[in-house]
């Protein structure tokens, strides 16, 4: 078994609990659109809480890659938030909602370590959150009416409430409604 159909495998997973939950799928759902037997999939993956470890590693990797490049990219803390938000904007035009907050909203279904692993995907964003605004506040671009922590806790809160709400409706309009009065609300021009 291939390195490439872990990857075909782990690709087609996310997909799944990207649009639908981790309860809402099967082996049998993954082997029919990966185009294996179960048996294979269960060779790169024992159980469904081992893929879905690794489906919240893998994420959380891409994610991290993804806030280092925006860091790099834009100095400017609200150019950060903006391109923050425009990542789950990203991820509803593709009708998929981020993979950790599906796996949060499935938190009575997920397992132990997975929901491990979600906490610690939403604690690195928040940290990183965190310390945008604490450089924009700095800098001067940014005005936090309560202390950064709180800050972040509170636009990453609006936009997965936002995210959701977004997908209910239908329009994507609220998510980005949402996310720029998130970002007025600290200072920003949006």
């Amino acid at each position: 078994m291939t390195t490439a159909t872990r990857d075909h495998l782990l690709t087609a997973a996310e997909a799944l609990v990207r649009s639908r939950g981790y309860a809402a799928f099967s082996y049998a759902d993954l082997a029919g659109i990966v185009g294996v037997s179960k048996p294979t999939i269960h060779h790169h993956f024992s159980t469904k809480e081992d893929l879905g470890v690794a489906l919240v590693a893998s994420y959380t990797e891409r994610f991290d890659t993804r806030l280092a490049a925006i860091a790099e990219a834009m100095p400017a803390a609200s150019d950060r938030l903006r391109a923050y938000a425009d990542l789950y904007l990203a991820g509803l035009r593709d009708e998929r909602a981020c993979l950790c907050a599906m796996l949060a909203s499935d938190h009575a279904a997920v397992p132990e370590r997975v929901r491990i692993g979600v906490a610690a995907f939403m604690e690195r964003n928040l940290r990183w959150l965190d310390q945008v605004i604490r450089d924009g506040v700095d800098d001067g671009q940014l005005v936090a009416d309560l202390n950064s922590r709180t800050e972040a806790e509170a636009f990453y809160a609006a936009l997965v409430g936002a995210m959701f709400a977004a997908r209910s409706l239908g329009r994507l309009d609220t998510f980005e409604v949402v996310a720029a009065r998130s970002i007025d609300r600290l200072g920003a021009a949006a």
